[in-house]
This record gives structure tokens, sequence and C-alpha cells, in this order.
């Protein structure tokens, strides 16, 4: 029996509506539910913060405002200095040698033998340093110097000092030290540029208008400076980290800490006082430390932008593999980091504290965090336990308050703090978002010591800026237990031969700086942070949104994250739940790109910016859109 044409058409119509309801339903904005009363946890205050190390001329060439290079003569090759060479005027004629028996310091044991066979006062000789790609030179601007010198005849007379151009010849400022002893003395001297345009391809040149032997060490020069500190840290590079807001600087790096060797690591004692007793060491970069940044230079530069220092201190382990085992051979290690924190912690009574006031910095710093190696994961001897529990113990006796930290997993003590760091591309950290929601609240707190997105070159394009501010929303929802976390590595010098590790924060060059997206987004998510964790769920799951919601309790304000990393427009409905009054004009501040590889470059620093607008249809319940490829902070008044 054939069935009826009804009964053949009722079962389509019903699977059509069915599929016109689903249809309709999909077709929904997404409801994002914020739940203003109901407070998941507190907010850490020192979430935000910076890592630093000697990575890709971060220091020397970088932040360190010296802009002379191989100062000290403590990199050469065959007797010769790299990046110095003679300087000889028409008939002048000179040779110049490493002497490694006559320096000014036990630190500097050797210097720069400058033999001048013929010269005059129209046609010197001398040397010239090219500085870190070039020596910048501003106009009207006042540059402080010194050197130290030795004559083998003070008759020999004056040195002048200049900078000149390389493509000109065109001598931009010039000074004359009027005559040198012989005994080793510093000579200090300051240069005034006149008028013209910024340029970079410039060197400092001494010369001598007479026939003689002298010998130099430690040339030094100095740009105008962040707070105007001798011996201080470039402006434009210091102005975009107070732009971050940092809470804390986790310093003095992480390799550059440990060394290849142990007598490579950073000895802390080493980097304090007159500069000329800096013996420098090499770095685990493959380049030397001038050490001009040592650990009162970062205790100021914490100063400076009102950061809490984290201070990482050699716990034993070098990166060849080079190890101290836990007991008597660790003590000395053990001894050296209890100095190290009464440098940093210690009154004027004290053997170190009074050693840092002769510093100059009679007052002590706040310290809370200590950090006890670096990495310590790698260490394949498996001693980090032993290494561990003797330093944990050593310090809390003399130093009960200070939170310690391990930088991996331990068994003997529970650490206060565990370090964890992660290199991912951007679609592992968009798959690990939930990574710590669901962690033991119970156990040491969390500092994501290290972490980055590892896209583009020398700086992060914007796919990977996609990917830390996803990673930025994960740790805000959990920042509970996650206490502090900064970004690695901070900075890259951008030219040849610069860089040793790619995705960099942050960009320079000798005369500019710029930031990456990534330095941009980390600036949008750390300046706009509440104290309160709220409960906050989205209806479904979309394709690559990432949020997080937190609140001042001050103020009322609320701040909502959001990331779309989908090429496609993304519209959302945004109900907040128990609030009474809800202003209807908010702050929005976004960040977007055409493409995922679009980035800011040295010549083009600010393609991709953040851009600050109004919200004028805020209120209990408001619908929302986010544009491909985008990072977008709403801030609003809720009560």
């Amino acid at each position: 029996m054939q069935p009826s044409r009804c009964s053949q058409v009722l079962p389509l119509l019903a699977m059509l509506l069915v599929s016109t309801l689903v249809s309709a339903q999909a077709s929904q904005p997404p409801t994002l539910r914020i739940d203003v009363h109901q407070v998941k946890g507190k907010v850490s205050p020192m979430l935000y913060g910076l890592m630093t190390e000697e990575i890709n001329y971060s220091y020397d060439g970088g932040l360190y405002a010296e802009l002379v290079r191989n100062r000290a003569f403590q990199d050469n090759r065959r007797g010769q200095p790299f990046h110095w060479v003679l300087y000889e005027s028409g008939n002048s004629d000179a040779a110049m040698v490493i002497d490694p028996s006559m320096g000014p310091s036990a630190a500097l044991p050797q210097s720069l033998a400058l033999t001048i066979r013929n010269a005059t006062a129209s046609e010197p000789a001398g040397i010239s340093n090219e500085g870190f790609w070039g020596i910048p030179v501003r106009p009207n601007t006042v540059y402080q110097g010194s050197f130290y010198a030795k004559a083998a005849d003070p008759a020999i007379g004056p040195i002048t000092v200049s900078l000149i151009n390389d493509d000109t010849a065109k001598v931009l400022a010039t000074t004359t030290v009027p005559t040198l002893t012989s005994d080793w003395k510093q000579y200090p001297f300051t240069l005034h540029s006149g008028t013209g345009t910024p340029s970079a391809n410039n060197r400092l040149v001494l010369t001598a208008g007479k026939a003689g032997k002298l010998w130099f060490s430690l040339v030094s020069l100095f740009p105008p400076t962040y707070h105007d500190r001798a011996n201080g840290n470039r402006i434009d590079i210091m102005e975009m980290l107070a732009a971050m807001h940092p809470a804390f600087l986790r310093f003095p790096g992480g390799n550059y800490l440990e060394g290849d060797q142990i007598n490579e690591r950073f000895q802390w004692d080493k980097t304090i006082g007159p500069l000329v007793d800096r013996p420098t060491h090499r770095s685990p970069w493959n380049y030397p430390s001038s050490d001009g940044l040592g650990l009162l230079e970062f205790l100021e530069w914490c100063e400076d932008l009102k950061m809490e220092p984290v201070l990482g201190v050699y716990a034993g382990y070098s990166l060849r593999q080079v190890f101290v085992q836990p007991g008597k051979d660790l003590e000395p290690y053990i001894a050296e980091a209890l100095d190290e924190i009464e440098y940093v912690t210690g009154n004027t009574d004290t053997k170190w504290g009074a050693e840092r006031a002769k510093d100059g910095h009679p007052t002590p710093f706040k310290l809370t965090y200590v950090e006890i190696g670096n990495e310590d994961n790698h260490d394949r001897s498996g001693t980090y336990d032993g290494r561990f529990a003797q330093f944990y113990k050593a310090i809390k006796a003399k130093y009960p308050d200070l939170q310690l930290i391990a930088t991996t997993l331990v068994k003997s003590v529970t650490p206060d703090v565990i370090d964890d760091h992660y290199y991912h591309s951007a679609s592992q950290f968009f798959d690990d978002v939930a990574h710590y929601d669901k962690a033991d609240r119970q156990g040491p707190k969390i500092f994501v010591g290290e972490w980055a997105t590892r896209e583009g070159s020398p700086t992060p394009n914007f796919n990977a800026a996609l990917g830390d501010a996803a990673w930025m929303t994960g740790m805000e929802r959990n920042s509970d237990i996650i206490i502090m976390s900064c970004y690695a590595p901070l900075f890259v010098n951008v030219n040849p031969g610069g860089m040793q590790w790619e995705s960099d924060l942050i960009g320079y060059d000798s005369l500019t700086s710029y930031g990456s997206p990534s330095y941009y987004a980390q600036v949008m998510f750390s300046n706009h942070v509440g104290d309160q964790i709220l409960d906050a769920t989205l209806d479904g799951t979309p394709l690559r949104f990432f949020y997080s919601v937190t609140r001042d309790s001050r103020d009322g304000k609320l701040y909502l994250k959001m990331v779309n990393a989908t090429a496609s427009p993304r519209t959302l409905t945004i109900r907040l739940e128990g609030v009474s009054q809800v202003s209807k004009n908010g702050k929005l501040i976004s960040m977007s790109a055409k493409t995922t590889e679009s980035t800011n470059t040295i010549l083009d620093p600010k393609k991709i910016v953040p851009k600050e607008s109004t919200i004028g249809n805020a209120a209990a319940q408001f619908s929302h859109t986010l544009p491909p490829y985008s990072i977008q902070v709403m801030e609003l008044e809720a009560h």
C-alpha cells in the first residue's frame, strides 16, 4: 500500500522547521554574562612586570646609555681591539696595540697603547670608536664623557675629543683635555653638539698633535639619561617601559645570571662601585658585558619606574652543565647570595649596607621576592632539589619574611612560589588559555617568569600579539594564584648582528626605538586592570574568542578584555548582572590589523597602535562587535 502524499510532506516540514530553529539559534550572538557581585578572587597587584637579561644587546648597546663600544678594551683579537681603529689625518703616522700589563686598576689590568710616530696640530693622530652600530648625535645636546690615560711624556700635549660624522667628516662636537700626566688618571670632558639633524653614522675620536706614546682605558660617553642619572639609561626606552606601568623587575636575567661557566656567572659584587673597579665578564650570548648596568643600577632602575625588585641569585648551576653539589661545596655561593641580599636591604650599620651607602644610596631597598637560580629543570645532574633546600633554609633563617621562588618543582621543601616559563606559537597559546583554570589553589603561588608568543622577527607580528593577549586573559582570570608575570625577552637591537633571539617586545637601533604589537597589548592590559576577578561566562564556545573581566573595588570601574583571533567580525551580547546603574558612555581601547603578519618596524614604528574611542550604548545588556583580528579593552562604569 502506497503512503499518502500528506504523510510524506509532514516529516519534511518538521525537519525543515527544526533546521530553521537550529539555524536561528546558531545565528544568535553569544552572550557574555558578567556577575558584578560575584567576586572569584583578588587580582595580584604585581601581576604585570618586566624580565630582563643581557641578550640581543639589551644592556650594552640597548637600555644602558653608554655610547662607546668595548670601552675598556677587553674585547680583542691578535692584540687589536674590536670596534676601535686608528685615526690618521694627512701625513700623521701611528700604531696601536693592546698592552696586557698596563692598566688603571686591578679589575682592568690592560689598556690600549697608542704610539704616534708623526703628528701635528693640523694633522693629528689617534683612535676612534664606532659605537654600537654608530654613535647617535642629536642637535643642541650635551654629552658627558671621560677616559683614563697616561703618557710616557706629558709633553705630548693636549688630547682633542671629537664627534665626527662618517659620511661628511664634519666635526659635530669637540673639546680639549689640556694635558696628560705620567700616572693613570681619569679625565672628564663635555661635548656640545650644534644645530643640524639627528644622525647615527658618527664616531668618537681622540687625537694628539705631537709624537709620543700614551695609554687609554675606560673611554666613556653618555647622552642625556633618564632622570639625569649618572651612568644611566636611555630616555626613549625608559619612557616606553614607564608606559607599561610595571609592578616589578626580575633581574639580572635568566641565562645571564648563570653564565656558561661558573666563573662567567653574574658576580654581583664585581658590578658595584666605580666603573674602573668592574672587571667586565663574558655573557652567555657570546659577547662581553661591560657590567656598567650592575646591581645598584638595576635597583635604581626599579626606583625610577617605581617597581619592586625580584632578585635572582646564582644557585650553583651554569649552562654548560656545570654544577655545584649540595653541602659544603655550595656554602660559598649561599654566602654570596646572603651578602647580596644585605647589599639590597641592609641598614648602613651592616657591612654591605654600608658599602651600598658608599656607592651613593644609603637608603635600603624594599625586597619581597628572591628567585633561587634560573631554569634549573635543565640541570641534568638532578641537584636542584638539594641546592634549593640549602638556599631556602639559609635565607629563611636570616630573612624569614622573604618569599623564595623555585625555578622548577622541588620535593625537599615547599617553595613560596614556582616560576613557570612558556615559549609557544599563537595557536598553542590559544589552545592553552585555560591552563591554570583548575590549578591547585592550596599549592605554591605561580610566577610566569618568562613567556612569549614566538612569531615575527625581530619583534612580534600581530598574530603573536593575539596569542599574547589570549594568554594574558587566562592569567588575569587566574591572578589569584598567578601573582606575577613578565614577557621575555624584553629588548632587541635590530641592527645586523644585534639579535640572538627572535620575537622581542621592544626594538631599537642607536637612534630610535619602537614597540611591537605585543608591546602595545601589554600596555593595554597592564594599564586597565582592577583588583577583583569577576565571574563571567560565555554561552557556547566561539572559535578563538578570549576574555577576562576585572573590577576596581574603589571606583567600581569594570575592565573587560576581549580578543578576536579570527578573520571575521565577532558580535556578542554583553549582560551585566547584579547592577542597578550603568553609564551609557564607556571607553574602548582597540588594536587590530588587516592580516596576522602585519607588524611594526624601526622604519614604520606606529603602523599598529591602540586607538581609544567612546561606547555610547553601554547598558545592563547591550550588543558589541569586535573587528577581525582585534584586541580590545572595554572600561565601563557599573554600580
